[in-house]
């Protein structure tokens, strides 16, 4: 079975066939870096992080391109605010990025360039689009002619002339067209000019759209394979990119557009202005990252993902359900083997593979896993080893190597060792007192203790 998936271009799932035999190129917009990262950001990048392993695990070589917008009015507004230079709060963010995101175990991508690097192809791009006649100057700044582009609106499936009835243009607007957008902007009186930069125009600094069109041509070609984001880039951002980079180089920008669904409070999208903003930072002080990611593949990539405290909750419990399976196989085996025999395991292997190629049902998947974790529980007291070296390696792939949850492997030390054991010559000596004594004292450090049908016990971190 091949891979197949939504495309947001032509509307509807398709199967995926690569521009190069075995070869991925892939861009993902990346974040403004002027404030921590946040619940959506970990959605959309754990849903990329997911269906990257997918296409490295089926045999493909993905070269991954994500972008920092390292220059922005944001960033330049915090920036003056906490009175430092926007570069240097761009890095501060920068940091916090790859801290939060290496927490909820999410691959690196092969290069992040940032706006600030690619000037002088930025400035390059627009002086082809202006050459060609699709970008005007007024005064510096620099707008791109989206009625010079026939397919502006292909993507977000907007037709130009309907979106022009009742728009509202400034009186002193610039711009030929309200749908025009900005490439170059020229600096302003009151703008550091650490980020300002000479060009023919006026000195100034790109525009948002521009810089994800240059470092995708720039670093994968003028045209990839695939481009995500989530679903809130996809107008103006996202179909800006194809306006500008099909008109400069006559190319199709991406063959296949990805978009992950938004993360919504009691329905509402996320968002600052409604006071109903969450950041890792605040959610990592509660919830283990592990229960986090668990929880953001819970629901299809594609359909809005509905925040709750009662949802975390309920992904930490399942995980650690999942947790003391795993943690009760490795109590028994202690190696593995990764050649499948049994037919209900391979049973399960193939299900998942084909939930993943069918548009990356991650939900789908996680159900297989929880199959598997009824098949160990109830082979945990048979004789069969082979069959549990076999599941113990089943798991670990489907855990960690599809949906790249870390596995917890219980570090057991001397004094672990030592109490479990008087809890259980206690429990088997009917000291009830004194067993829940050691078990209330592993607790506090920690551990949950997991009772097993053959009178031995075992100890499973808790999250």
């Amino acid at each position: 079975m091949s891979i197949k998936f939504y495309n947001t271009l032509t509307n509807k799932v398709e199967d995926f066939t690569s521009i190069e035999k075995n070869k991925i190129s892939m861009y993902i917009c990346g974040v403004t870096p002027y404030d921590v990262v946040h619940l959506g950001h970990a959605r959309a990048y754990v849903t990329f992080d997911v269906i990257k392993r997918h296409f490295i695990r089926s045999g493909y070589s993905v070269n991954h391109i994500q972008n920092f917008t390292d220059v922005d009015d944001k960033i330049i507004n915090r920036s003056i605010e906490k009175q430092i230079s926007p570069l240097e709060l761009a890095k501060t963010y920068i940091d916090d990025y790859f801290v939060q995101m290496n927490k909820l175990n999410v691959l690196k991508a092969n290069e992040y360039p940032q706006v600030t690097s690619m000037i002088p192809q930025i400035i390059s791009f627009i002086e082809k689009l202006e050459e060609k006649g699709f970008a005007y100057n007024v005064d510096g700044d620099v707008y791109f002619s989206v009625d010079k582009f026939s397919e502006y609106g292909k993507l977000s499936k907007r037709k130009l002339e309907d979106m022009k009835v009742g728009a509202r243009v400034d009186a002193d607007s610039k711009k030929k067209n309200p749908y025009d957008f900005i490439l170059w902007k020229k600096t302003k009186e009151n703008e550091p000019q650490s980020v300002s930069w000479p060009s023919r125009w006026a000195a100034g600094r790109p525009g948002w759209h521009i810089e994800c069109s240059v470092m995708s041509t720039s670093l994968l070609g003028d045209t990839i394979d695939i481009h995500g984001g989530g679903q809130d880039l996809i107008f103006p951002h996202h179909e800006n990119e194809i306006a500008q980079s099909e008109a400069c180089t006559g190319k199709i920008f991406a063959k296949y557009w990805i978009h992950n669904g938004f993360v919504t409070v009691n329905k509402e999208k996320m968002s600052k202005s409604l006071g109903n903003f969450f950041t890792l930072k605040d959610i990592f002080n509660t919830y283990d990252p592990r229960v986090v990611r668990y929880y953001l593949l819970t629901q299809h990539y594609r359909t809005p993902l509905d925040f709750s405290n009662d949802g975390l909750n309920a992904a930490q419990k399942t995980l650690q359900g999942l947790d003391e399976a795993y943690s009760r196989l490795l109590a028994i085996v202690s190696e593995s083997d990764d050649n499948l025999i049994n037919e209900d395991l391979i049973k399960i292997q193939k299900q998942v593979k084909e939930a993943l190629d069918d548009d990356f049902n991650f939900e789908k998947a996680l159900s297989y896993l929880h199959e598997l974790k009824n098949l160990i529980l109830n082979n945990l007291s048979s004789d069969k080893t082979g069959y549990l070296k076999q599941a113990k390696w089943l798991f670990e792939d489907i855990f960690e190597g599809d949906l790249g949850i870390r596995l917890i492997k219980n570090e057991i030390n001397g004094e672990l060792s030592i109490l479990l054991e008087k809890r259980n010559s206690a429990r088997k000596n009917k000291n009830w007192k004194e067993a829940d004594l050691f078990r209330d004292k592993l607790a506090e450090l920690g551990y949950k203790i997991v009772d097993n049908k053959d009178g031995t016990s075992t100890l499973v971190k808790k999250i």
